[in-house]
Parts: C-alpha cells; sequence; structure tokens
C-alpha cells in the first residue's frame, strides 16, 4: 500500500533525445538511407582525395592526353594530360567546401532577418519582406551573373550568390514560424510568469521551428551544388586550371563523342551529390514534419 503524502515522480521525456530519434528515424526510410548513401560515399572520397589520387590534379603528363579508362588513369586523362580522377575528386572538395561554408551563413543570416521581422514594427518587417521580393524575382543564374560582374568570377561570386539565393528563404521560413509560434498559450504563460524575452524565444519558441529549418538546410546544400555546377559550367564560377564538377563538365563537352568518359565522371557526380540531398530532405520532410 502506498504510504501516505508519497508523491509520484513522473519522467519528463528528454526533448533532445526525443528530436533525435525522429531525425534518426526518418532517416532510416529507404530515401533516407538511398540519400546517406549517396551523399556519404561522395563526401568521404573528397575528404581522401589526397590518399585515393597519386596525382596532383593540376600535374600534366607529356604524351598521355586524352587517354581512355585504365589502371593507371581509372577515368582517363583530359586534353592536356591531367588525371581526370584526381581533377574530380578534388572537384567534389571544393563543391563540399563552397557548400558548407556558404548555406550555414545563409541559414544564420536569414534566422536573424526572419526574427528581426517578427519582433520588430511593422514597418521593419515590410522593409525585410519587399527586399526578399526583389531578391527572389531573379533566378540564382541571374543573380550569378549580375554577382560575377561585380566581384570578377570566382569562389567568392559564388558564395555571395548562394548567400543571395538562400538567405530570403530562410528569412521567410524563420519569421513565418516564429509568427505562428509566439501567441501560442505555452509562450503566453511563460511571458506571464515572467520569464525573459531572449530565454522564450530560445527556450520555448526555437525548438518548435527548428524542424523545418533543417529540411531546408538539406534542400539548400542541394541548391548550393547545383548553382556552383551551373556557375562554374558558364565560367563565371571556379576558374580553371582549379577543378570543379562544373568545369570540369564544360571542358568535357567538346570531347564527349570521342572521349565519353570526359564529362561523364563529373556529371554523374554532380547529378549524385544533387539527388542524394534531395532524397536527405524529402526523407526528413516525409518523417518530421508531415507528422
Amino acid at each position: 500500500m502506498a504510504q501516505a503524502g508519497a508523491v509520484d515522480i513522473v519522467r519528463v521525456p528528454d526533448r533532445l533525445a526525443f528530436t533525435r530519434n525522429r531525425y534518426l528515424r526518418a532517416l532510416q526510410t529507404p530515401r533516407g538511407l538511398l540519400g546517406l548513401g549517396l551523399v556519404g560515399t561522395i563526401v568521404l572520397l573528397g575528404i581522401l582525395a589526397p590518399l585515393l589520387t597519386p596525382y596532383s590534379p593540376t600535374f600534366q603528363i607529356r604524351l598521355q592526353e586524352l587517354l581512355p579508362p585504365s589502371g593507371t588513369h581509372p577515368l582517363g586523362t583530359d586534353e592536356l594530360g591531367r588525371d581526370l580522377l584526381s581533377r574530380v575528386l578534388n572537384g567534389i572538395r571544393v563543391d563540399l567546401i563552397v557548400a558548407v561554408v556558404a548555406v550555414p551563413a545563409a541559414a544564420i543570416l536569414g534566422c536573424l532577418a526572419g526574427l528581426l521581422g517578427a519582433a520588430g514594427p511593422g514597418w521593419w518587417d515590410t522593409t525585410i519582406q519587399r527586399a526578399f521580393d526583389v531578391i527572389l524575382a531573379f533566378p540564382a543564374i541571374i543573380l550569378g551573373i549580375a554577382v560575377a560582374a561585380i566581384l570578377s568570377p570566382g569562389e567568392r561570386a559564388i558564395v555571395v550568390t548562394i548567400l543571395l539565393a538562400n538567405v530570403p528563404i530562410f528569412g521567410r521560413l524563420s519569421r513565418d514560424a516564429l509568427i505562428s509560434q509566439r501567441e501560442r498559450e505555452y509562450v503566453v504563460a511563460a511571458r506571464l510568469i515572467g520569464v525573459s524575452p531572449v530565454r522564450v524565444l530560445f527556450r520555448h519558441i526555437f525548438p518548435n521551428v527548428v524542424d523545418p529549418l533543417i529540411v531546408q538546410l538539406a534542400l539548400s546544400m542541394s541548391l548550393a551544388v547545383f548553382l556552383e555546377g551551373g556557375m562554374s559550367f558558364v565560367g563565371i564560377g571556379i576558374q580553371v586550371p582549379q577543378p570543379s564538377l562544373g568545369n570540369l563538365l564544360n571542358e568535357g563537352l567538346p570531347y564527349l563523342a570521342t572521349n565519353v568518359n570526359y564529362a561523364v565522371g563529373p556529371m554523374l557526380t554532380l547529378t549524385a551529390l544533387v539527388v542524394g540531398l534531395n532524397l536527405i530532405a524529402d526523407a526528413l520532410n516525409a518523417g518530421v514534419l508531415r507528422r
């Protein structure tokens, strides 16, 4: 028999563990596993590029131009005798570095802009939203051309273009989520008992709006890789002789009829990376947001 005055202790589920389990379950679906497999394999190849390639990506071997795939050169060589496998693997590293630097920066800036819009006066929110409208009115590649014309082609132009293309997306997503949460009962109750606005934001509101931001992060990584490939392909991104998947594809197109391996290697790698990131985002969207 329970003693008088005894108090039952109720365990409150660990929010962090609960969130982590939801993400793990979402990624353990067929789409999630396929996406993780594609992205993980390509990332691993990019990280291990110095160990897997016996040649520098810019090293030219005389009298070894446009060789077909062989044991010495698994993807063959280009028109200057450079090993294509070395160039593709190092191109992966360039694409990943650009995406990993630019997308989180865009997410941070966008969330700050969304917070200012949601918490600030109406005229400030209107100004931010109209600025987002102007940016989103242009296709990302057009933004890239304009940025490259101002800053000159290269890594900096790609990073700035990715920022411009993604900050409005994260800004609107975070603003709408914050506005939808700030009048909920638990937020109002926290304010009434004297919880500081900063604590209300980070302890009560932010954990409930982070899910769509994580999904968008995966989608924006895919967009960043695709945008880098497109800008480098048309000559306003990474400049030769530094390899990237986009400029390798551009260099290989003239030889598509005679040396199909030249263009197919970077094309398949870029496609697999973009598809893998989209599969991860789709799995997270289905498993986390549609619950």
